[in-house]
């Protein structure tokens, strides 16, 4: 960040002076919504790396990571500070901290301004020092951290030392199970100074990687140093080169290697590399799963800009659901430092001719467009210099339309000047390279036939693309005794309560619950509420007029008759009379007005409606779509809509039903082409886990190739040999090992439950001919370093956009449980030995070896990944014919939702999570299980057998999990076990596979 830059060049004498003061702690007011305030003891922890405060009914939860912090303000800037009334507060004594994944806000007031600048200083500098740390750096650092809190948090009594019964207990909290005796033996020999019986930091750390020594890693060093303990560089050398595929590998490339990551002295100095420093190695990011070289945009930019898939927010600016949340500038600064190169602006009128950004027809709370536009302005080129789009979604008079323009101009200045911008030949968009540092206006433009002219003319409103649907929209009455603060309190209690038990089911189902049921249970548990709440009642015969929300929950009618709905008088007089409510008049305007200023500025994104599409070879247009019509043409005529995404942008948004602000699966929207597929930023989950893997390649710079084939020509992603003319990849992953992996983060009994059962899944989600997945055994009671040995092999038709996804579970008697899962683009891979770290979590990981080959020729499915079915041939090989370009946009297709595919979909039902452990050997080479193009909308089912499917077919889950025994650290007796080679594996199975039985 350009603002902290300053912070890295502060005096030592002014830097200690900070630290002292935020160490010792300073009393402050904590401001949070509703109260007036509390006082607590803020302070630094002792590592530098925590903010914390007591007292706290939190306890150890309440704390803040200063690597989650994301701003540091000072005044009185947020939201709870304007609550406050004027003069309250010195604004010179008041700062905010923003941290984490929804930028929540920490207010803090101190006694005076010499403490508050103090506090601001320190923080930023802190902050400063993290930004600037390259990733070895801040690998190092992390795990530093975390053997120090781990540590701490072991020292029960807080003495500084650990006995040898608070070594117990950690070893089971970080699920080792180890024998006693062994345990107090590795206790001993770490135990070496006069104070016997409890061991320092320093004597943990030295019993922590006796501990940690993996047998995988010694014997992997073993058979490339001719079975010594150490590598020399010429022995280094052959194994990055051999194993590690690594070209240019020279001497002083391998004598770095040993610099940075040997810690004996006496090794350094010989110039070999011990087993010590090659697990430091092994661990760094230079062996992680992910192509460092991907890191930096490393792709072809001077494409046109329909070439490149966008990665692209829906409803920036709200932090939580779509109904009630916050919106907040802070949210655009967000997503844009984290790559997302398309943000979206929902424009209404606002008091005093200013206009707001806010969810129309809803609750959630409003900010100006000026200040959105000055934060945009601020951090679109932070990151990198590629052009951001700006999605206008226009609700404004032609009066604050101009004022929206006047902003836009005066703000953005030069970056909204692009009659420089080269656009190559012929009629054809321009590349990212030459929008470098650039703004694109997605909006409507007044049509030519207006003539220049022309300062306002009426545009086609048919798109308005995020326009919550009539049944989300609020109609409220606030009479009868009834405010509206009563009813968003109750909305928002029965809101948290539902979304709350929506979150009880497994990580990997994102659609467990529908959207429909959640809005019929709050518009039930609401009119109940009105009923039974005496101060809303009235006498007489008025209770017809007590129906606070009286569409909120239908299911929408889309017939004839309803559409064809007119304004009435009754409803305008309606809305003259009680002009407080959030109320719809009739059906959505086809028309709008907007002025000549705003549609001027709009070049390269004209937001056109699916029925004005004209095949006249022009370009510059963005349609959009909701998930669930653009489902509808992917299943029916994706290979028009990939020739059509071949000229234009197309923008797939989620479904007005999606509340909750869930999101929908990218994938299938991706494999058409389409280039904005705009998630909730805000919502962490399944899907943004794929959106940010997709975009982490390519220096994460928001803009991603796509797949020639997909540029030029057309195939049919439905296929079961979609490009039989290419060379196919084959992947082959042995999956060795893991490292300390956590308990499941929903642990009943959290660090006391029992140790976990771990085993490996391993995902392929790309084509639906490519989506499959398989998984390893279970290993008993070992999260700290189980081993699996064990080898999944996988076909991809076209890797260019498959993603692989790799999950850790923890095995239940009853189910499985989430612990973690990393997503990496199938490009993105690197062979050889690799760690794969998962997502969020400091130290767990999975060793693996890749091998990637290609496979030649014309193969049949059925080969290539046995669990092919002949249903997909039926299915999924259809070809329609199709007419006309308009005719692929048609609104009334035979299809309704995206749950009446007619091709297979997979759906899991919790009969397909119960694994059940048998005694048998461990299954190798099993089937893999097939998935579906399209991940529906799915009700958790308490049955726990073979379940019926909505479109007929019966999924029965008969394959096993074997256990393996735990595996052990290792020890002087490895020296005597060289005959057990590396790579040795199990033997062959006898497990059985999943079946597909067609009813």
């Amino acid at each position: 960040m350009a603002d902290l830059e300053v912070y890295k060049n502060l005096s030592p004498e002014k830097v200690e002076r900070c630290m002292s003061v935020m160490q010792s702690g300073t009393q402050m007011i904590k401001l949070k919504r509703g109260t007036k305030g509390l006082v607590r003891l803020f302070y630094l922890d002792e590592h530098r790396t925590r903010l914390r405060w007591r007292p706290s009914r939190k306890s150890e939860r309440a704390k803040i990571l200063i690597d989650s912090i994301y701003k540091v303000t000072e005044g009185r800037q947020s939201e709870i500070f304007h609550r406050q009334a004027e003069g309250g507060f010195d604004p010179s004594c008041c700062f905010t901290i923003y941290h984490g994944n929804h930028m929540e806000s920490l207010d803090l007031v101190t006694s005076n301004p010499e403490e508050a600048r103090t506090w601001i200083t320190g923080l930023k500098y802190l902050m400063a020092g993290i930004s600037d740390e390259d990733s070895l750096a801040k690998r190092q650092r992390t795990h530093n951290q975390w053997v120090k809190q781990t540590f701490e948090e072991a020292d029960k009594n807080g003495d500084g030392l650990l006995n040898i019964e608070e070594i117990h207990q950690l070893m089971h909290k970080l699920n080792v199970n180890l024998p006693r005796r062994k345990v107090r033996q590795m206790f001993q020999e770490a135990d070496t100074d006069e104070n016997q019986g409890t061991l320092t930091f320093e004597e943990f750390c030295v019993f922590y990687r006796m501990m940690s020594l993996r047998r995988d890693l010694y014997l992997l060093l073993l058979s490339h140093s001719d079975k010594k303990d150490h590598l020399t560089v010429e022995e280094l050398a052959q194994f990055l080169k051999v194993e590690q595929k690594m070209n240019n590998v020279t001497t002083d490339y391998c004598l770095d290697i040993i610099k940075k990551f040997e810690v004996s002295e006496e090794n350094k100095a010989k110039n070999v590399l011990g087993i010590e420093g090659f697990t430091n190695f092994m661990r760094s990011p230079a062996c992680d799963v992910f192509n460092p070289l991907h890191h930096e945009v490393y792709q072809d930019m001077d494409q046109p800009l329909c070439n490149y898939y966008i990665a692209s927010s829906h409803n920036t600016y709200l932090t939580g659901d779509q109904l009630l949340s916050q919106s907040k500038v802070d949210m655009y600064a967000r997503v844009l430092q984290e790559g997302c190169r398309c943000v979206e602006v929902d424009c209404w009128d606002g008091p005093d001719g200013e206009p707001v950004v806010h969810h129309g027809y809803t609750l959630t709370s409003k900010i100006l467009f000026r200040d959105v536009v000055e934060t945009i302005n601020k951090h679109a080129f932070v990151k990198n210099e590629f052009p951001v789009i700006l999605s206008i979604e226009n609700h404004c008079s032609i009066q604050q339309q101009r004022k929206i323009a006047q902003y836009l101009k005066g703000i953005f200045q030069d970056r909204l000047d692009l009659s420089s911008v080269d656009t190559g030949e012929g009629k054809q968009l321009p590349s990212p390279q030459s929008l470098k540092g650039k703004i694109l206006v997605k909006g409507k433009k007044l049509p030519y036939h207006l003539g220049d002219d022309a300062e306002e003319g009426e545009v086609s409103d048919e798109d308005s693309a995020d326009e919550i649907e009539d049944d989300c929209k609020f109609k409220l009455q606030c009479n009868n005794g009834t405010t509206e603060h009563q009813v968003e309190s109750f909305i928002r209690k029965k809101l948290e309560s539902l979304l709350k038990e929506s979150q009880i089911r497994d990580k990997e189902d994102p659609d467990s619950f529908t959207v429909r049921a959640l809005l019929k249970a709050t518009h039930e548990g609401l009119n109940a509420h009105l009923k039974q709440n005496p101060d809303v009642k009235e006498s007489g015969k008025k209770s017809h007029g007590r129906s606070l929300i009286t569409n909120f929950g239908k299911h929408k009618q889309k017939t004839s008759k309803s559409r064809s709905k007119s304004y009435s008088t009754d409803d305008e007089e309606d809305a003259q009379q009680n002009p407080g409510q959030l109320y719809r008049l009739g059906r959505r305007r086809k028309t709008m007005k907007l002025c000549r200023e705003l549609s001027d500025l709009v070049v390269y994104t004209n937001s056109v409606a699916a029925q004005d599409i004209v095949d006249d070879g022009t370009t510059g247009n963005v349609l959009s779509f909701s998930e669930t019509r653009a489902h509808q043409v992917v299943q029916q005529k994706s290979e028009q809509f990939m020739i059509y995404n071949q000229k234009q942008l197309t923008r797939i948004y989620p479904s007005a039903y999606r509340i909750d602000s869930s999101n929908f699966n990218p994938l299938p929207y991706w494999n058409a082409g389409c280039q904005l597929v705009a998630l909730n930023y805000q919502s962490e989950g399944r899907m943004m886990q794929l959106n940010r893997a997709k975009f982490k390649t390519n220096g994460n710079c928001g803009y991603v190739l796509k797949p020639q084939q997909m540029c030029k020509g057309t195939f049919n992603p439905f296929s079961g040999d979609p490009l039989p003319a290419n060379p196919k990849k084959q992947l082959i992953l042995k999956v060795i090992s893991g490292q300390q992996l956590p308990k499941p983060p929903d642990s009943m009994f959290g660090d006391r439950g029992e140790i976990i059962d771990p085993f490996v899944e391993v995902e392929i989600i790309g084509l639906p001919v490519d989506c499959c997945k398989d998984q390893t055994r279970v290993v008993d009671d070992n999260g700290f370093n189980p081993v699996w040995e064990e080898t999944l092999t996988f076909t991809v038709h076209m890797p260019e956009i498959a993603l692989v996804r790799f999950l850790v579970w923890d095995h239940d008697p009853i189910g499985r449980d989430f612990v973690g899962q990393r997503t990496v683009t199938f490009s993105s891979l690197v062979p050889g030995y690799r760690h794969v770290y998962l997502e969020g979590l400091t130290e767990a990981s999975i060793f693996v070896h890749i091998t990637i080959n290609e496979i030649y020729g014309k193969w049949s499915p059925l080969i290539l990944n046995p669990s092919y079915t002949i249903l997909h041939f039926l299915g999924a090989t259809k070809n329609r014919q199709l007419q006309g370009l308009k005719g692929l946009f048609n609104k009334n297709p035979r299809h309704t939702s995206s749950e009446s595919s007619s091709h297979y979909v997979r759906k899991r039902s919790i009969g397909d999570r119960i694994l059940r452990r048998t005694a048998s050997a461990p299954a190798k080479g099993r089937k893999k299980s097939k998935m579906g193009f399209q991940e529906v909308v799915e009700i958790k089912d308490s049955v726990l057998e073979a379940t019926r499917e909505q479109d007929g077919i019966l999924r029965r889950t008969t394959r096993s999990l074997q256990a393996r025994p735990v595996s052990m650290p290792v020890d002087k007796t490895l020296l005597g076990a060289l005959s057990l080679s590396a790579s040795e594996t199990t033997k062959d199975p006898d497990g059985k596979d999943n079946s597909l039985v067609q009813i």
